[in-house]
């Protein structure tokens, strides 16, 4: 009995494979192509790191079978499907991606149409040795900002497709949240933002969560953008009395500027509020303030001007002030490392990177809300010689910005919407060691076609270099609770 059972599992094994076999054709008399294949995403030409999920792509013409061959030395990944999408498993992905790393991995992508096979150009994947942080933490959200229904934040593993949320619009109230930040990219220091009447910050230390009043009745708002600092005791944070303001132009749609901020420092041992009246000057907006390694407090600055009639006038300078960490004293010298009013430009969003050699940051016409100016863009600066990178094959003709860095500092994740100038998705480059920036590939699906149909916004990326110790009901369970108050 047990020899018939072998015997049948063999048959049916032996079927199924011809089968398959007779469903995906080989290619022959194939016609060679000097162009690209038409993939999407475009994932032709690029460095990855060895730990990425598989880079599953789909072809925009009605192809009936695909052939992907991509081979590294003696290792080959061959794939054969109907139908114009590509789709790899998971361990022959990881055995290739496990044979290139430190090396180069050549692709050749071959179609079926109108019976006849056509092979195109040949490119390449750069594998890096370099491993970027697994889980990547994004709001998921409508990209007018309008409304956020349904709204959450959301915890990807990027070296595979698992994905869940870690706070939820219908867990808290339906409040709007704001987006979770690391702190040195561990994921035992963390917090986000739970907006609107008994909301407050809720922070992670170690996955004990914690609900906290970071206000005094001397700030204009609530905290609302900040940043640990290197220790993570202290928190950097400017209060913001945010304005949305409806432009009539679709590529514009939404403007936001702030007609008031201030930048502090929390306490987060104490519960007590640090100022500096160089940071909460009455004639300056202050915002987007970010710790550096060497105990730098970086942020964004601006004159005040009319609003909204001189919006367009409103552009916000980088500047930096020291902060020792052992005495919680302030510096008493503002330094400018990029001048708004001379450079007819505005910075926000600076993020230094964890071995404290670049910043990078948004560069706009004019404002502090770039996400629908099209014209912003991603650049780096070196802290050690001042030299500046355009990052030109990084931007794209659509807004590029909200970034964040991997804890090893050779990887970049940020939002752009260059696909379609609505949806913002999270895009990740490689930066080398001499500062050489690569050109950025988009987070892989596990479906091909998710991008085409998904309706929501990624809203901030930060990467993480391990999965947070919490879950959406425990955010909840922090905001039901009791808030500790600042003071």
């Amino acid at each position: 009995m047990t020899s018939r059972l072998h015997i049948h599992a063999l048959t049916t094994l032996t079927i199924t494979l011809l089968m398959l076999m007779a469903c995906t054709p080989t290619p022959s008399d194939v016609k060679e192509s000097d162009l690209l294949p038409p993939m999407y995403p475009d994932y032709t030409d690029i460095t990855i790191p060895h730990n990425i999920a598989p880079l599953n792509f789909l072809l925009r013409q009605d192809a009936e079978a695909v052939e992907v061959r991509a081979t590294c030395e003696d290792e080959e990944l061959r794939l054969c499907t109907k139908g114009n999408k590509v789709c790899f498993g998971m361990s022959e992905w990881k055995s290739l991606m496990g044979k290139a790393k430190g090396k180069r991995v050549k692709v050749t992508v071959t179609i079926l149409e109108n019976q006849q096979w056509t092979a195109y150009k040949t490119f390449f994947w750069e594998v890096s040795e370099e491993a970027i942080d697994p889980y990547l933490t994004y709001r998921l959200i409508e990209p007018d900002y309008e409304i956020y229904q349904n709204l959450s934040l959301r915890e990807r593993c990027v070296e595979n497709f698992d994905e869940r949320p870690i706070a939820d619009y219908g867990l808290v109230g339906n409040r709007c949240m704001n987006c979770h930040t690391y702190g040195g990219q561990s994921p035992q220091l963390s917090m986000l933002y739970v907006r609107g009447e008994g909301g407050g910050a809720i922070l992670n230390q170690g996955g004990t969560l914690s609900k906290l009043n970071i206000k005094t009745k001397d700030m204009v708002s609530g905290s609302v953008y900040f940043g640990f600092s290197p220790s993570g005791r202290y928190i950097v944070f400017s209060t913001n009395i945010i304005v949305p303001a409806f432009h009539a132009r679709p590529n514009k749609r939404l403007e936001v500027f702030d007609s008031a901020s201030d930048v502090y420092v929390a306490d987060l041992e104490y519960h007590t509020i640090l100022d500096s009246k160089l940071l909460s000057d009455s004639t300056v907006f202050e915002t987007f303030p970010t710790f550096s390694p060497d105990g730098y407090i970086y942020y964004c600055a601006s004159p005040k001007v009319k609003l909204p009639m001189q919006l367009k006038d409103m552009r916000y300078s980088l500047c930096r002030v020291a902060f020792d960490e052992k005495t919680g004293q302030f510096g008493s010298i503002v330094d400018t490392l990029f001048s708004g009013t001379k450079e007819h430009q505005s910075v926000c969003h600076p993020r230094i990177s964890p071995d404290g050699k670049w910043i990078v940051y948004t560069v706009a016409d004019y404002g502090t809300f770039p996400i629908w100016h099209q014209e912003a863009d991603l650049q780096m600066k070196n802290l050690q010689t001042g030299k500046t990178d355009s990052m030109s094959i990084v931007n794209s003709n659509k807004s590029d910005t909200y970034h964040s860095w991997s804890s090893n500092s050779r990887w970049l994740v940020f939002a752009s919407k260059r696909d379609d100038g609505l949806y913002g998705k999270p895009y990740f480059c490689h930066i080398d060691h001499q500062g050489k920036v690569h050109k950025p590939f988009v987070l892989p699906q596990r479906d091909p076609m998710f991008y085409d149909e998904n309706l929501k916004s990624f809203n901030a990326p930060e990467l993480g270099s391990g999965r947070l110790p919490f879950e959406a009901i425990d955010v909840k369970h922090a905001v039901d609770g009791q808030a500790i108050d600042f003071k």
